[in-house]
């Protein structure tokens, strides 16, 4: 990709980096109570890698 990038795409980029990463910390216990312990990647919507999935950006 090239060094400069276009606002617009530098927006998409980085709105499709911030859809990738783990749901807060805070959300397994108000979700499952307080004993259960679950990977906080389990409540994040959208999942994507830079190896899986490529981005049209």
């Amino acid at each position: 990709m090239a060094t400069f990038k276009h606002p617009s795409r530098k927006a998409r980029l980085a709105k499709k980096k911030k859809q990738t990463k783990w749901a807060p910390f805070w959300t397994v216990p108000k979700i499952y109570g307080k004993g259960r312990r679950v990977h906080p990647g389990r409540h994040t919507a959208v999942k994507r890698s830079w190896r899986r999935t490529k981005i049209r950006a």
